[in-house]
């Protein structure tokens, strides 16, 4: 593990670093620092404007350094003479509480209080576009099933080869990629791990992902619904708590080892994990609001069948086996699925709330409720007490504002901030005039 970033930049012929950070709405920051002056910057951070992002500051605010973590720093495999390194905000000498990283760290300093330490794997699915974004890159990729299409992939193999290559450098343990249900769409797995390096990788992956594109003449887009009528962009998170963290002896206490009864028991889950998914369930409503943030989101979670004929994305909330129509799934034991994020999520708001919510279960004991094993998508009527999933963003917006168990876990400055920052998004998109209205409305 790098403790010391000058001595990393000596060893690695390093000239610059890019301490990075992630804003509330998942925008990616940085600034690029000469190797020179790393020694100060990791003491004293850089300094920035939080105003100047999608942040909850005035121009008033004093500058908030971005104080690096040399344990995230990655070396960049296309400019190996850049690294990258994941920073934690502090403003006058505190941590910024609505810092995404932040919020995900003090959650994890709790749940370790507690015993627990989460290990999440992401599953991160993007599209290759035109360079103007305007259409899917490859005009031959018009199968009505594209999914695993073994003439797409391979003529997309030198961008998806080149980011493979690198993951396998970074050591992040790459073990498959495939194209996706959407004509135009990947997906890259990579190992699990525990759960700030998975939102460190998850982020980096982006930002490697959209660069190695352009390198390429291309445009990646990790939007949750970027062309009408096709699957779009889910980010499914694989959930597991152990015992100690890293790879030390260790203990998956999500595994159920004692025969027990009842539908959690059945699939794997012993009572710990039961009640972490219950947590999930509990509060899935209003964790809409995180794992799918914009207005976008809510075409992937609310629509109609696609071209291929399933849309992968959940509207109920409900939990099953090994099934993929429903919100989460348990596929083995000691491990869920949480089905409902999608590309916009936050690598590290998605990580924090999936502690939250399991968090707030654990404390409470909350049962997950019924186990459905059925086809959401065929008989999804069968279902009738289950509640369905926001309509928009606006609806997830008002039941995370009303869900306090999960406002307080997650953090009430951050809570606030985030709410107040997303409502005026929604503000801006409700004031904007559509061609929609004319088309509908000009001869009424």
């Amino acid at each position: 593990m790098t403790t010391d970033l000058a001595a990393f930049a000596q060893e690695n012929g390093v000239k610059y670093f890019m301490i990075s950070f992630t804003d509330l709405f998942g925008g990616q920051r940085a600034k690029l620092v000469p190797a020179q002056a790393i020694s100060d910057m990791q003491v004293d951070g850089a300094g920035f404007a939080g105003f100047a992002t999608w942040l909850d500051m005035t121009p008033a605010h004093p500058d908030m350094l971005a104080v690096p973590d040399p344990a995230s720093v990655i070396q960049l495999p296309w400019k190996p003479e850049v690294a990258w390194v994941a920073a934690n905000c502090v403003m006058e000498g505190e941590d910024v509480a609505q810092a995404p990283r932040n919020v995900l760290r003090r959650l994890i300093g709790e749940a370790a209080e507690m015993g627990m330490h989460v290990k999440t794997g992401v599953e991160a699915e993007f599209f290759l576009l035109t360079a103007d974004g305007e259409q899917i890159s490859d005009p031959y990729d018009t199968a009505e099933k594209p999914c695993y299409d073994q003439q797409a992939v391979m003529r997309r193999y030198d961008v998806i080869r080149e980011i493979c290559d690198y993951m396998l450098e970074l050591g992040w343990q790459p073990y498959q990629n495939d194209h996706e249900d959407a004509n135009g769409q990947f997906e890259m797995n990579w190992e699990f791990d525990d759960v700030l390096q998975t939102a460190d990788k998850h982020s980096f992956f982006k930002f490697m992902v959209k660069s190695v594109a352009e390198r390429h003449g291309l445009r990646a887009t990790f939007m949750p619904k970027p062309i009408e009528g096709l699957t779009g962009n889910g980010c499914h998170v694989h959930v597991s708590v152990w015992d100690a963290p890293g790879q030390a002896a260790r203990t998956n206490v999500f595994a159920n080892t004692d025969g027990g009864s009842g539908d959690a028991s059945e699939v794997g889950l012993s009572e710990y994990g039961s009640h972490f998914l219950g947590g999930i369930m509990q509060h899935a409503t209003a964790l809409a609001a995180i794992t799918n943030p914009t207005v976008n989101s809510y075409k992937r979670i609310n629509a109609p069948r696609t071209m291929s004929g399933a849309t992968w994305a959940p509207n109920t909330v409900t939990w099953t086996g090994n099934n993929r129509t429903h919100m989460v799934r348990v596929p083995g034991p000691g491990r869920f699925e949480l089905r409902l994020a999608d590309g916009a999520a936050n690598p590290y708001l998605l990580q924090a709330a999936v502690i939250a919510a399991g968090l707030s279960g654990i404390r409470s004991k909350a049962d997950p409720g019924k186990r459905w094993d059925i086809d959401m998508y065929a008989e999804g009527y069968k279902v009738q007490d289950a509640p369905k999933l926001p309509l928009n963003m606006l609806d997830a917006l008002r039941e995370y504002d009303g869900d306090e168990a999960l406002r307080a876990t997650m953090g009430e400055e951050f809570s606030s901030a985030f709410i107040k920052m997303k409502m005026q998004e929604w503000n801006s998109f409700v004031s904007h005039f559509s061609r929609w209205e004319k088309e509908n409305t000009l001869d009424i």
